[in-house]
């Protein structure tokens, strides 16, 4: 499959939805590669992989670390990269950090959390050569502030808020936008309110495209499985009983085998 440019991403805005997953490896993103639009080096990588709570304490190198290996493993496959919390404070900060993330990996684009209050500095970035995916609705980086994870758009007044956001992070220069935990009809007329692909986690299916945690996805993560998140296989349970045959054969030295040795 072509690598995507982003005016090929934004026609499809309205057309065959895109399709985003998350990657923190080449080892992954090379499965991924052939069959994804975009993939997203989330800074969700720092609960799924790191066992945190919360994505608050992933650093400027741990992302650069895990895009400069899914850059290796998808070089076909456009690439966004989060930019993780209290890397993005104010305009020189964030332009600092976004500028190490193009000079040290491949990535194409990177992502903001925030609505119109993050206007500016996204206007700062994308004026200075930084491609930008925004992020508004349900916010990770927000959770302590907001006392946990709380979904967007129950009543007009929010929904028009959010509607302000989209227009705002597209007005300032932002390429795509991620729409989370919204309720599914205002996250429509959200996508609806804009020109640019808005793509939905846990925000129905009247928008863009969707993006997934690909660890939630294959049900690989299993303290908490949120209700917007369908798992396409038992991974967890398909890598116990791959790892229970290979203890018990190591176990039985039927493992290796003549056809395992040299």
């Amino acid at each position: 499959m072509k690598k995507l440019t982003i005016g090929s991403i934004q026609k499809r805005k309205g057309a065959l939805p895109l399709v985003m997953l998350t990657a923190y490896d080449a080892l992954f993103a090379r499965i991924f590669s052939p069959s994804a639009d975009i993939l997203l080096v989330g800074d969700s990588l720092n609960m799924s992989f790191g066992g945190n709570a919360d994505t608050l304490s992933a650093t400027m190198d741990q992302m650069i670390y895990h895009t400069q290996a899914v850059c290796k493993g998808a070089p076909e496959t456009f690439i966004i990269t989060d930019m993780p919390f209290g890397t993005y404070t104010d305009n020189a900060t964030a332009l600092s950090n976004a500028i190490r993330v193009y000079r040290e990996t491949s990535a194409d684009a990177v992502k903001i959390e925030g609505g119109a209050d993050k206007a500016p500095l996204v206007h700062h970035l994308t004026s200075n050569g930084i491609a930008v995916c925004g992020h508004i609705g349900l916010l990770p980086q927000a959770v302590r502030a907001e006392g946990g994870y709380k979904v967007k758009g129950r009543n007009e007044h929010e929904a028009l808020s959010l509607i302000a956001d989209a227009q705002a992070i597209q007005q300032a220069g932002a390429f795509i936008l991620v729409i989370e935990g919204v309720i599914a009809e205002v996250a429509t007329r959200v996508a609806q309110s804009v020109s640019i692909p808005v793509i939905g986690i846990g925000a129905g299916n009247g928008v863009d495209g969707q993006v997934l945690v690909f660890s939630d996805m294959l049900g690989l993560y299993e303290p908490f499985v949120p209700k917007f998140v369908k798992q396409y296989m038992n991974g967890s349970g398909l890598v116990k009983e791959a790892l229970e045959q290979y203890v018990n054969e190591v176990q039985t030295r039927s493992f290796p085998d003549e056809n395992h040795i040299y």
